[in-house]
């Protein structure tokens, strides 16, 4: 670790790489457990993979920007550490694979000299914070969302109020009402408004919160038409606050915010939310926007290399569907279809050094895994197109039918049942051989994942799939859930697709023909697919689909994956998505102790609200081993509070002055000042220190008995 701690200049960043380092090293030297080392790893992005032995690294591009600097940079370290292979994801990051855990702290290290993190982009943190990927040039925004999403991003990374929760939290930026970042499928999702308030503008949000997608996808809910934009910061951190307290944590099926609404109510959840209003490090978070640096378009009149156009309908239909004049008059934004979203290192480089001196500094990856290029004047396109032709990505259709997205799946998912990748090219062919002028058609999205949990969007698809498996004869053969009817409306409204019925993976191409066959045949002229849907009705739709889902007539292909040589059998490992329980109780109490001292930092640096969470999460992790250790068993910190009294305070085995519960919710009682940061962290200490006792006399009467 010596060889890189000088090169980089900011400490913290540099405390969190060396702790990385020497975790990994008490864990192969057996100091720590594999949940606990699990736990650690994942909210520093890196996350275990079907293949034993290797990781991915979730690179984490806040509202999906990356500069050609740092895009270089990433294309270089998966060369070195990696497969030279990028994967863009529908969370605007990029995953690489086959990392040797080893060597992700100097992975990390390398990453940071360009200011890209990986901290927290897996685990039970705030997960990468997504956005339109037109903010800032969005012809129809009221403002640029971008400032407010890289605010939120800076505020919560290494938040302690979010490092441990029950589960991941997501969050939404849309530049309009058209609602390109899905905010309706978010923990919480905003979009910009503007109102006029005593003859001035006002910046605000429309705010939807409980929303998700999985295996039991949930509408968001909308808790304010307008909030004004200084008030959001401190909205999600009290939303954040109460999630962590109230959570679920042991189930972590039921553990998202979406199912902590659906218990208690919106009502309930907004009323605990303003309980928290006290205790908030800010009460109001104003956002400099005016001094927010624009984006530079590059200079005119560069001196470019003769090129030539090989095929020129398809540059025609390319700036027909994938290019569009920005709101800043004169330039042009231009997608990159990425098919499966990825890209290669050596592919990357060379659009960076062939297009450095036509495009902005600013790449955008969006949420259905291309490419967007900004500032392009109009004289250059036919330069862009033909760079891109150079690299076999000059097809047109983005965000069309034949643009389809698609999660990595079996190819390196613990968690996947059947392929995605693999259905997703052969449908993306049917598209391009048997419906060609559907790269035109941007009202219906394909959207496929390798497993119920929704990484691949299909819960929200037009046409969806996600892996499953049949039985047939004792065998057992991949197979395809298929939805219908799922899609984006407007302003933080949505659609959930429906489950129809599940086929066999091979079928997933003729499931798709009879779709869009029977959709041009039998629509009304002008009628979208949606509401086609809704006239049919899904009855319609199984039955049209009934005849593929017959299994009497298998062939031996049938048992074989899309992709795959082998005869297809279910291989599903531990998913990470959520991290893993933490139950031994050293482990427990080790961690109390922790925290204890990143408060005593979180002091040495005046952070008073820092140091208060880190207390109070020592009096809840202290107070759970205890229970534990008496084999009670506690699935929020809600109940932990009341259990502790319960089992312990009122029987006398504990005693506390009044009861557990007011002692730790002081937290929500007092403005987050020195003296009370200084009062409750002694009150924690000294609740620590004495069930430390308690326990080693317990563990001493054990060992007597």
């Amino acid at each position: 670790m010596q060889s890189f701690r000088t090169e980089l200049e900011n400490p913290i960043v540099e405390k969190d790489i060396i702790e990385l380092e020497q975790k990994i090293r008490l864990y192969r030297e057996g100091k720590m457990s594999d949940d606990k080392f699990r736990s650690l790893r994942l909210a520093r992005g890196v996350y275990g993979q079907r293949q034993q032995g290797v990781q991915m690294v979730r690179i984490k591009l806040p509202y999906g920007k990356m500069t050609l600097r740092q895009w270089k940079r990433i294309s270089d370290i998966s060369d070195e550490y990696s497969t030279g292979n990028l994967h863009l994801t529908t969370r605007q990051d990029i995953q690489i694979h086959f990392v040797s855990l080893e060597r992700t702290p100097e992975l990390w290290a390398k990453l940071e000299l360009d200011d890209v993190t990986i901290r927290e982009a897996c685990g039970n943190t705030v997960r990468n914070i997504t956005a339109s990927d037109t903010a800032g040039i969005d012809p129809n925004e009221p403002f640029d969302v971008t400032p407010y999403a890289d605010a939120a991003f800076r505020y919560f990374l290494r938040n302690p109020i979010c490092q441990e929760m029950g589960r991941k939290f997501k969050m939404a930026f849309s530049s309009s009402a058209k609602d390109t970042a899905l905010t309706f499928m978010h923990d919480l999702g905003v979009i910009p408004k503007i109102r006029v308030v005593d003859g001035k503008e006002v910046r605000g949000f429309k705010v939807l919160v409980g929303g998700g997608l999985g295996a039991q996808p949930y509408l968001a809910k909308t808790t304010f038409d307008f909030l004004e934009a200084d008030q959001l910061v401190p909205y999600i951190e009290s939303l954040l606050r109460v999630f962590d307290r109230h959570g679920e944590r042991s189930s972590r099926h039921k553990a998202r915010l979406k199912f902590l609404i659906q218990k208690i109510g919106i009502e309930e959840f907004e009323r605990l939310a303003k309980e928290e209003y006290k205790a908030l490090k800010v009460k109001t978070y104003p956002i400099d926007h005016a001094a927010w640096a624009e984006t530079v378009p590059p200079a005119a009149n560069p001196a470019l290399p003769a090129f030539t156009i090989r095929d020129r309908k398809a540059f025609e239909a390319w700036k027909r569907t994938n290019t569009f004049e920005q709101k800043q008059a004169g330039f042009f934004g231009a997608y990159i279809r990425v098919p499966l979203g990825n890209i290669s290192s050596t592919t990357s480089r060379s659009l960076i050094e062939k297009l450095e001196a036509v495009v902005a500094d600013d790449v955008r990856v969006t949420v259905n895994q291309g490419l967007l290029l900004k500032f392009i004047r109009p004289e250059h396109l036919e330069y862009v197109f033909s760079v891109l032709e150079e690299h076999d990505l000059q097809k047109g259709g983005f965000d069309s039918v034949a643009d389809i997205t698609a999660c990595p799946g079996t190819d390196t998912c613990n968690l996947a049942i059947s392929s995605s990748t693999g259905i997703a090219a052969a449908l993306e062919e049917v598209i391009r051989d048997e419906f060609p002028d559907l790269i035109y058609n941007n009202d219906i999205k394909i959207k496929i994942s390798g497993c119920m949990n929704s990484c691949g969007q299909h819960g929200l698809a037009h046409i969806g799939f996600h892996g499953s498996s049949l039985k047939s004869g004792g065998r057992v053969l991949p197979a395809l859930q298929v939805l219908l009817g799922g899609g984006v409306l407007s302003d933080g409204e949505g659609r959930i697709s429906d489950k129809v019925l599940k086929v066999p993976s091979r079928k997933g191409p003729d499931v798709l023909r009879a779709l869009l066959h029977n959709y041009e045949t039998n629509a009304q002229k002008g009628e979208l697919f949606n509401d086609y849907y809704d006239r049919k009705g899904e009855k319609y739709f199984y039955e049209l689909l009934k005849p593929l889902a017959d299994l009497t007539a298998l062939s031996d292909g049938d048992f074989v994956d899309w992709g795959q040589a082998e005869t297809y059998s279910t291989a599903i490992g531990v998913g990470e998505c959520a991290g893993v329980m933490i139950d031994l109780i050293a482990t427990l109490l080790f961690e109390a102790e922790e925290k204890l001292d990143w408060a005593t930092q979180s002091f040495a640096n005046n952070a008073w609200a820092d140091g208060i969470y880190h207390s109070y999460a020592c009096l809840i992790q202290t107070a759970k081993s205890i229970l534990l250790d008496e084999n009670v068993n506690c699935n929020t910190q809600h109940g932990i509070m009341n259990d502790f009294d319960k089992h312990f305070v009122e029987t006398g085995k504990f005693p506390v002055e009044g009861t557990f519960r007011a002692l730790v919710l002081q937290i929500n009682q007092h403005e987050p000042t020195e003296s009370f940061a200084k009062q409750y962290f002694q009150q924690a200490k000294a609740f620590f220190d004495r069930a430390q006792q308690y326990r080693a006399a317990r563990q001493s009467a054990a060992a007597n008995a």
